[in-house]
């Protein structure tokens, strides 16, 4: 969804907050370091801070139109960049809720506010005064003496306006602007269903031979959680993943895996009132039709031409070469695993909920590695420390915890981040266990984003959330390497929300390509299980104990283990992503049989599905990945390369660590990608690392 920038604080504005000082959206944020205060925002709250940030941006719009003078670059595209600071704050402080702590009140409201978000955004972007002054700067660019990053922010508004239709006719225009509306709905309906069924699904064991297998910790857990319900005595398991991934992992009981797995697998496709089949087939058909109004073929030709793959041939070339590499690797995965079978005198075909299960137990056959010795070193706060410790060494930055700070829920810990010098680089908050009214996965958002205005460099309020395992009554959160490395990557994105410097709003901080945004996350993952790092976090959470050689020797040789498996999942969703996206007419059939067609066509083998199902897939159907989930792939490409020039000075080297901070991780979005890394790396990325580091 395009981002609504507001930020200028006009007299208007300033006039209604001393109105309304009841509301705390209404006043400048009267708390340390302009955190929102969240023990003074009501739900109540909401609406009419939004309504009043509407207006007031709409004042703030027809302020720029009105003026007599000839457009310029400051009278125009600044002050739109500028514009709009209250609907601002609101808007990051609701919709990050909504994600991370969300309830039915809460959903009520953003199924209302939607449609005035949607239909305030319509009158800005096909405001024909406003597009008339921006195109009028936009065609004197060549002569206005503008820096790089003020012409990338004048090219991108320009091409967001055409984008967002602006040349269209009225009739075309009035279509659109339907269409944007029912599509804001929809997204929001996707991701609550996916969130209930989640929340819904919970199996409880009430015999303890059925826990045969399991972790202490896991079984602990479980307890934990049936006990929570008042169902002392028994265990309870649920979708979520701290709970769901070591049941598949270890439980022996093979019809309970099953019936986790299908749980799982059939989100929101039961057929009931939290379906989402419809929902999907709609949504593609809208943006399809929106597409084709502004003259694409396909919805994926659209949103790629502003990406670096820049068309869907492109993408799809690329998912080709690593399908065939990754295939290959998971048939082989399964006979291996199958001779396991075979062996204990199993009577069955391996079958796609028996896969983590085999997979663990070929990883201890072949290194005599059990993940459940490693959890021990990996308590979360040590994790997260080493993670802290390694932006010290690469940045010269600091993490100072702060106490007694506003916070949405009582898990959440606050950072202040400082340079070397003392000066703030930001406020990075921390969100890490899952709850009923936190979305799934992990992801890094904002509060407030990094700007300067009228001389000053407004520092960002950066978070991280994940859903990683809870501590328990007797052991703190204690991680899997899985989510070892998920935290490292989260807090790569952080990074490069916090340390950016850039000019405006529109350009700064994580606003960039799609493809490009998961280079400075998932190159942070390198360094979670390099060895020299390893031995800076990973200590015993018991003894204190450095991690064993022997361990990391283990982990090492495990890092390529079950990458067919990896790969297949991943990239079959990236092109189940590709396929709903890149239909030229709608897709009238059963969602389920156009997946499974997709699927077939490319020979995905019976025992793996697509990483998401249609159904669950919110990353492209709510969460702004469509036509784009291949980027994750896409960026380790750059990844793995870039993280090549570190091992080749040292993996601390400072000249890298100020080239990559100076070139990526400060310029946001303002230059060409490819350009950025070039500066970094001296060159264009090796496709091969990829394929490399993977094992394929």
């Amino acid at each position: 969804m395009k981002k609504i920038r507001i930020l200028f604080m006009s007299a208007l504005t300033l006039l209604a907050c001393t109105q309304q000082p009841s509301n705390p959206f209404f006043t400048a944020y009267d708390t340390p370091h302009s955190i929102p205060p969240f023990d003074q925002i009501k739900t109540a709250h909401y609406l009419p801070a939004f309504r009043e940030g509407i207006k007031q941006h709409v004042a703030e719009i027809e302020a720029i139109v009105s003026n007599t003078e000839a457009p310029t670059f400051e009278n125009t595209l600044e002050r739109l960049d500028y514009s709009g600071e209250l609907l601002r704050k609101v808007s990051l402080v609701f919709f990050t809720l909504t994600s991370n702590e969300t309830n039915d009140e809460m959903n009520e409201i953003a199924q209302t506010i939607s449609p005035e978000l949607s239909e305030h955004s319509d009158n800005m972007y096909l405001n024909a005064e406003l597009f008339e002054r921006i195109q009028s700067v936009y065609e004197q660019r060549a002569t206005l003496g503008l820096n790089r990053e003020q012409e990338r922010l004048l090219e991108d508004y320009y091409k967001d306006f055409v984008r967002s239709g602006a040349s269209l006719n009225e009739a075309d225009q009035a279509r659109m602007r339907e269409i944007n509306k029912e599509l804001g709905l929809l997204n929001l309906k996707f991701s609550d269903n996916v969130l209930k069924e989640t929340n819904d699904f919970k199996l409880i064991v009430e015999n303890q031979d059925d826990l045969a297998g399991l972790p202490a910790a896991s079984i602990e857990a479980a307890a934990v959680a049936a006990k929570e319900e008042g169902l002392d005595g028994k265990w309870m398991f649920t979708l979520h993943k701290p709970s769901w991934i070591p049941f598949m992992q270890y439980a022996q009981n093979r019809a309970l895996r099953e019936q986790m797995f299908r749980a799982y697998n059939v989100r929101a496709d039961q057929d009931n009132d939290q379906d989402n089949k419809e929902v999907v087939r709609r949504i593609a058909a809208l943006r399809l039709e929106k597409a084709n109004l502004l003259g694409y073929p396909t919805h994926a030709a659209f949103v790629l031409e502003e990406n670096m793959a820049k068309t869907p041939e492109a993408v799809m070339s690329f998912l080709d070469q690593i399908w065939v590499k990754g295939v290959a690797k998971a048939k082989q995965e399964v006979y291996d695993m199958q001779q396991i079978v075979d062996a204990e005198g199993g009577d069955f075909q391996l079958k796609a909920w028996d896969w983590w299960y085999y997979a663990e137990k070929l990883r201890q056959q072949r290194f005599d590695l059990d993940e459940s010795v490693l959890r021990p070193y990996f308590s979360l706060e040590k994790v997260r420390q080493g993670a802290f410790d390694v932006a010290e060494k690469l940045y010269g930055i600091q993490f100072k915890k702060l106490e007694g700070m506003p916070v949405y829920h009582s898990e959440v810990e606050v950072f202040e981040v400082l340079n070397a010098d003392g000066s703030q680089v930001g406020i990075f908050l921390t969100d890490y266990f899952p709850r009923p009214g936190k979305r799934a996965g992990a992801w890094m958002g904002n509060f407030g984003e990094q700007y300067q205005f009228e001389g000053k460099d407004v520092r960002p309020i950066v978070y991280n959330v994940g859903n990683f395992t809870r501590p328990t009554a007797d052991a703190p959160s204690l991680l899997t390497l899985d989510e070892v490395e998920t935290l490292f990557h989260e807090f790569g994105h952080g990074l490069h929300g916090l340390l950016t410097r850039c000019q405006y709003l529109s350009t700064s901080g994580t606003n960039v390509a799609r493809d490009f945004v998961e280079l400075p996350s998932q190159i942070m993952e390198h360094w979670a299980v390099h060895p020299e790092v390893l031995k800076m976090y990973a200590h015993h959470y018991q003894t204190g104990e450095v991690i064993p050689d022997e361990l990391i020797q283990k982990i090492a040789q495990t890092s390529t283990f079950n990458q067919g498996f990896m790969t297949t999942e991943l990239v079959a969703a990236a092109i189940l992503d590709m396929k709903w996206h890149t239909q030229t007419a709608t897709v009238d059939g059963d969602v389920r049989g156009f997946e499974s067609d997709a699927m077939k066509e490319i020979g995905l083998i019976d025992e793996i599905l697509p990483r998401y199902r249609s159904t669950f897939f919110n990353h492209i159907f709510s969460g702004g990945y469509s036509a784009g989930y291949y980027a994750y792939l896409w960026a380790e490409v750059l990844d793995s390369d870039a993280f090549k020039a570190f091992e080749e000075k040292g993996i601390f080297d400072p000249q890298t660590a100020r080239l990559f901070r100076e070139n990526v991780l400060e310029r946001g979005n303002s230059e060409d990608p490819m350009t950025l890394y070039k500066a970094f790396r001296g060159a264009e990325p090796d496709p091969s690392a990829l394929i490399e580091r993977r094992g394929l």
